[in-house]
């Protein structure tokens, strides 16, 4: 499998992303094939979508106010999230625990870094959606048949540092189903699932960094990955009650700051 890390300049509201995508590659002298797998980092998607929020514009409730004083954070920036979060699970410093989307998501996925300065940027409104939209503009725009991964970046439980994940999938099938697979010892597999979607996706964000890198798009190529003409992107989801994490997570009861 070979990654192919796209630098572009900035990116900017309004920009057209497949256009940035294309010019890019040219400069690079670089050429998508039938195949590979555009991973592309949400950030850019959600600010040329205009998913970001001047923080002096928000007014911020007591129950902000309550939670930026218990996990030193901006109350602005603690109301954009109890808006967008699904729920609240509770916090470190310097960030809340929540779920949006069915993912458990530092901060609802909002993000101070690499976004304007006096703004946070917000995930996509439908991040599957956008992803098949970008890989819809691919192919009108090359001729090619892609796969899209949007990646963004999230903390693994006990361990330590950011880890890339796909928030956005479109054009392969994310899981492959492992169960009565038999090991390397004849014995069948019970419960494994290979998740794919977000292996790739870590593999990209490696490239992508979170700092000053500029490398918004990652290609993959000769992954082994079939492309599909229909595809489930939650298929990457378990449910809450199937979930070692969440069946076992303590909510801090009665703690009236929640989304609303």
């Amino acid at each position: 499998m070979k990654l192919m890390p796209v630098l572009t300049s900035t990116v900017k509201y309004g920009d057209v992303v497949v256009d940035v995508l294309v010019g890019s590659l040219r400069d690079q002298h670089l050429q998508l094939r039938e195949g590979d797998i555009v991973a592309v980092a949400d950030k850019i998607m959600a600010i040329t979508e205009g998913r970001t929020v001047k923080l002096n514009t928000i007014d911020p409730s007591r129950c902000a106010n309550v939670l930026a004083s218990r996990y030193r954070l901006e109350p602005p920036f603690v109301e954009l999230v109890l808006r967008e979060a699904d729920e609240v699970l509770g916090g470190v410093d310097r960030a809340l625990l929540t779920t949006k989307n069915d993912i458990i998501i530092a901060n609802a996925g909002i993000d101070h870094k690499n976004a304007p300065e006096g703004t946070a940027a917000l995930w996509p409104t439908n991040p599957n959606g956008t992803a098949a939209n970008l890989r819809r503009d691919i192919y009108e725009k090359t001729g090619t048949t892609v796969g899209v991964i949007l990646v963004d970046s999230h903390v693994i439980p006990m361990r330590m540092g950011t880890v890339g994940f796909a928030l956005g999938i479109a054009g392969f099938h994310p899981v492959l189903d492992c169960r009565g697979v038999p090991d390397l010892y004849g014995q069948p597999l019970v419960i494994t699932r290979f998740n794919i979607a977000d292996d790739l996706a870590a593999a990209a964000h490696f490239h992508m960094g979170e700092t000053t890198q500029r490398v918004p798009f990652v290609i993959i190529r000769d992954s082994g990955v079939e492309m599909a003409d229909s595809w489930n992107p939650d298929a990457v989801k378990i449910p809450r009650h199937d979930c070692m994490f969440m069946r076992n997570l303590r909510k801090n009861g009665g703690d009236p700051c929640q989304p609303r």
